[in-house]
């Protein structure tokens, strides 16, 4: 029983390991940051390296198409937007 459990935590880690990658390729494209997103760890303040919210409107544009989302009026808020961790937290939400 502990293999199975072992098994879906790592199928897990890839998954959230694969959407963090997609958003920091999307982030790239769209963010128009000041700061590369290589130098940016997952809990970095994306308004901080230069994410405005014209860019921000990009961005959930780009991962709403990405990930086959929708990201409803609640959600649009700095705070889903703030950080790498923040938005793969909104994605693997939506997509449940």
């Amino acid at each position: 029983m502990d293999i199975l459990y072992q098994n879906l935590s790592v199928t897990i880690d890839r998954c959230v390991v694969m959407i963090i990658e997609k958003i920091k390729e999307i982030l790239t494209l769209h963010g128009r940051l000041s700061t590369s997103v290589q130098d940016l760890d997952e809990s970095s303040d994306l308004y901080n390296a230069g994410l405005t919210s014209l860019a921000t409107v990009g961005l959930m544009l780009a991962l709403e198409e990405e990930f086959d989302i929708e990201f409803p009026d609640s959600m649009l808020s700095r705070k889903t937007f703030g950080s790498i961790e923040s938005i793969a937290d909104a994605v693997k939400e939506l997509q449940e």
